[in-house]
Protein backbone atom coordinates (compact mmCIF):
# COMPACT_ATOMS: atom_id res chain seq x y z
CA UNK A 1 0.00 0.00 0.00
CA UNK A 2 2.89 2.32 -0.03
CA UNK A 3 2.26 3.27 -3.41
CA UNK A 4 -0.58 5.69 -2.38
CA UNK A 5 0.08 8.60 -0.45
CA UNK A 6 -1.24 9.56 2.67
CA UNK A 7 -0.61 12.80 4.15
CA UNK A 8 0.83 13.11 7.61
CA UNK A 9 -1.29 16.54 8.92
CA UNK A 10 -4.43 14.39 7.89
CA UNK A 11 -6.45 12.20 10.19
CA UNK A 12 -7.88 9.16 8.73
CA UNK A 13 -10.98 6.53 9.55
CA UNK A 14 -10.93 3.06 8.58
CA UNK A 15 -13.71 3.51 6.33
CA UNK A 16 -10.91 5.10 4.33
CA UNK A 17 -12.21 8.66 4.63
CA UNK A 18 -9.55 11.22 5.69
CA UNK A 19 -10.01 15.07 7.89
CA UNK A 20 -8.03 18.06 7.92
CA UNK A 21 -8.55 19.77 10.91
CA UNK A 22 -8.87 23.67 10.82
CA UNK A 23 -9.79 24.62 14.65
CA UNK A 24 -13.22 23.45 15.05
CA UNK A 25 -14.30 23.36 10.93
CA UNK A 26 -13.26 19.92 9.61
CA UNK A 27 -12.50 19.13 5.66
CA UNK A 28 -13.95 15.29 4.42
CA UNK A 29 -12.47 13.64 1.76
CA UNK A 30 -11.91 9.90 1.04
CA UNK A 31 -8.42 8.34 1.07
CA UNK A 32 -6.34 7.24 -2.58
CA UNK A 33 -7.10 4.19 -1.60
CA UNK A 34 -10.70 4.59 -1.57
CA UNK A 35 -10.56 6.44 -4.89
CA UNK A 36 -8.07 3.67 -6.47
CA UNK A 37 -10.41 0.67 -5.17
CA UNK A 38 -13.57 2.28 -6.73
CA UNK A 39 -12.07 3.35 -10.47
CA UNK A 40 -13.34 6.50 -12.05
CA UNK A 41 -15.82 8.17 -10.24
CA UNK A 42 -19.00 9.15 -11.81
CA UNK A 43 -21.46 10.64 -9.00
CA UNK A 44 -21.03 11.93 -5.84
CA UNK A 45 -24.15 12.69 -3.19
CA UNK A 46 -23.00 14.93 -0.37
CA UNK A 47 -25.21 15.31 2.72
CA UNK A 48 -26.96 18.80 3.08
CA UNK A 49 -25.89 21.99 4.02
CA UNK A 50 -26.85 22.62 7.65
CA UNK A 51 -27.05 18.94 8.12
CA UNK A 52 -26.40 17.08 11.28
CA UNK A 53 -24.29 13.97 10.34
CA UNK A 54 -23.18 11.36 13.45
CA UNK A 55 -19.80 9.82 13.36
CA UNK A 56 -19.75 6.60 11.79
CA UNK A 57 -23.19 6.90 10.14
CA UNK A 58 -23.53 6.83 6.19
CA UNK A 59 -24.05 10.71 4.94
CA UNK A 60 -23.22 10.30 0.96
CA UNK A 61 -22.43 8.32 -1.61
CA UNK A 62 -19.86 7.69 -3.98
CA UNK A 63 -20.65 5.88 -7.72
CA UNK A 64 -18.29 4.42 -9.47
CA UNK A 65 -18.22 2.79 -13.20
CA UNK A 66 -17.29 -0.44 -11.00
CA UNK A 67 -19.71 -0.17 -7.62
CA UNK A 68 -21.72 2.35 -5.23
CA UNK A 69 -19.73 3.19 -1.87
CA UNK A 70 -21.25 4.85 1.50
CA UNK A 71 -19.44 7.97 2.57
CA UNK A 72 -19.64 7.77 6.36
CA UNK A 73 -19.32 10.96 8.38
CA UNK A 74 -15.94 10.85 10.38
CA UNK A 75 -17.30 12.95 12.95
CA UNK A 76 -20.47 14.12 14.71
CA UNK A 77 -21.32 17.93 13.86
CA UNK A 78 -23.15 20.10 11.41
CA UNK A 79 -22.26 20.36 7.81
CA UNK A 80 -21.16 24.26 6.97
CA UNK A 81 -20.08 23.47 3.41
CA UNK A 82 -19.98 21.06 0.33
CA UNK A 83 -17.77 21.03 -2.33
CA UNK A 84 -19.94 22.08 -5.12
CA UNK A 85 -17.69 21.10 -7.90
CA UNK A 86 -18.31 17.29 -7.70
CA UNK A 87 -21.47 17.97 -8.90
CA UNK A 88 -20.39 18.63 -12.33
CA UNK A 89 -16.54 17.04 -11.99
CA UNK A 90 -16.70 14.44 -9.84
CA UNK A 91 -13.49 12.92 -11.09
CA UNK A 92 -11.79 15.52 -9.55
CA UNK A 93 -12.08 12.63 -6.26
CA UNK A 94 -9.81 10.43 -8.42
CA UNK A 95 -7.15 13.18 -9.57
CA UNK A 96 -6.96 14.93 -6.71
CA UNK A 97 -8.21 13.28 -3.50
CA UNK A 98 -6.97 15.48 -0.76
CA UNK A 99 -7.07 18.97 -2.62
CA UNK A 100 -10.18 19.77 -5.02
CA UNK A 101 -11.52 16.53 -4.34
CA UNK A 102 -12.71 17.43 -1.34
CA UNK A 103 -16.29 16.22 0.05
CA UNK A 104 -17.98 18.55 2.55
CA UNK A 105 -16.48 20.68 5.70
CA UNK A 106 -18.44 19.89 9.36
CA UNK A 107 -18.11 22.55 12.48
CA UNK A 108 -17.60 20.14 15.52
CA UNK A 109 -18.56 20.70 18.92
CA UNK A 110 -15.36 20.41 20.55
CA UNK A 111 -11.92 18.16 19.89
CA UNK A 112 -13.46 15.50 21.92
CA UNK A 113 -15.43 14.83 18.62
CA UNK A 114 -11.91 14.14 17.17
CA UNK A 115 -11.47 11.18 19.51
CA UNK A 116 -10.66 7.80 17.70
CA UNK A 117 -9.45 9.14 14.54
CA UNK A 118 -6.19 7.92 12.89
CA UNK A 119 -3.02 8.76 12.42
CA UNK A 120 -1.44 8.21 8.36
CA UNK A 121 0.80 5.62 10.21
CA UNK A 122 -1.94 4.02 11.93
CA UNK A 123 -3.87 4.50 8.74
CA UNK A 124 -0.98 2.26 6.43
CA UNK A 125 -0.86 -0.29 9.08
CA UNK A 126 -4.89 -1.06 8.92
CA UNK A 127 -4.40 -1.39 5.31
CA UNK A 128 -1.17 -4.06 5.61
Amino acid sequence: MSDFEYPDDLKYTTDHEWVKVDGNVVRVGITAFAQEALGDIVYVTLPDQDAQVESGTTCGEVESTKSVSDVYAPVTGTVTQRNESLDTTPELVNSDPYGEGWMFEVTVPDATALTGLLSAAEYQSQLD
